[in-house]
């Protein structure tokens, strides 16, 4: 299993025109892929504007638009795309749900935004994501040719606990598509995947529409990719723009090995009961 891959990260100007929002998005994950990437992720709510006035009228089945035309340029491009999240419809419910596909176009997950995104900050922003949406149940890791990754969507990165199995599981790499807003974006958007990167050795993504000021839930950007030392090994602004970085995953092991924080190795220091 190879030990280093380039990632591309896809901060997408996300406007009203679903039809305009896929294509773009088709268009940057073929450049990303021309730039090296072999593995490919978009933003939450690539294919819709972010609120829950938005979701019913986007939300589509799967596969349906969206998904088929991701699965189609995972196969052009012959890469691993993890399709940011669209507004999902199914049984009469809406969900906020990320796919992932494989170099052959197949779809290899279906992530369900676990913890849905409800907080009320006085004076700031009140944004309720059930009033909408209803939670996805499970985990969600896929196996790659350089390692197994696992799925967050935005508000799951605020859980350790997630993350946490997702390391136990065997994971190298998470990945978040997410549109933090101007509120919890400056305060939180970083600190929380270098915590979630530096607690459990391995290496944290994040993905971000870019910003548009005139829109009514205004995204703080700044997709970003932290390292298992808890270091931002690159980042962005707010602007459009695709960002490529080489993960080199012999940092993990170097970082594990220096600094041991296995269950055993806890254990062993504390002497530590079961019960």
């Amino acid at each position: 299993m190879a030990t280093s891959f380039r990632l591309g990260l896809i901060q997408l100007a996300v406007g009203a025109s679903k039809a305009d929002n896929i294509s773009r998005a088709v268009r940057s994950i073929k450049e990303a892929a021309s730039g090296g990437a072999k593995i490919v992720a978009l933003p939450e709510c690539f294919n819709s504007p972010y609120g829950t006035s938005y979701f019913p009228e986007y939300a589509e089945k799967i596969p349906g638009e969206s998904t088929n035309a991701l699965a189609a340029a995972a196969k052009e491009s012959k890469v691993f795309l993890v399709g940011g999240s669209i507004p999902e419809e199914d049984g009469g419910k809406f969900y906020n749900t990320c796919t992932v596909f494989n170099p052959a176009g197949e779809m290899v997950a279906k992530h369900r935004k676990i913890h849905l995104f409800d907080i009320d900050v006085p004076g700031k922003i009140r944004f309720q994501e059930s009033e909408i949406l209803s939670p996805g149940n499970s985990f969600t890791t896929f196996e790659t040719s350089f390692c197994k990754i696992g799925i967050g969507i935005c508000y799951d990165i605020r859980f350790a606990e997630l993350a946490q199995i997702y390391a136990k599981m065997g994971c190298k790499l998470i990945i978040y598509p997410g549109a933090f807003n101007m509120t919890t974006g400056p305060a939180h958007w970083e600190i929380l995947q270098r915590a979630r990167a530096l607690d459990n050795q391995l290496f944290v993504a994040t993905v971000s529409p870019a910003r548009d000021e005139k829109a009514t839930y205004v995204a703080w950007g700044h997709s970003t990719v932290v390292d298992p030392w808890g270091s931002v090994v690159e980042t962005t602004e707010h602007e459009e723009k695709i960002l490529l970085v080489d993960i080199d995953l012999n940092k993990m092991e170097e970082v594990r090995t220096s600094i041991p924080l296995t269950v055993q190795r806890r254990k062993d220091m504390y002497d530590v009961k079961e019960v």
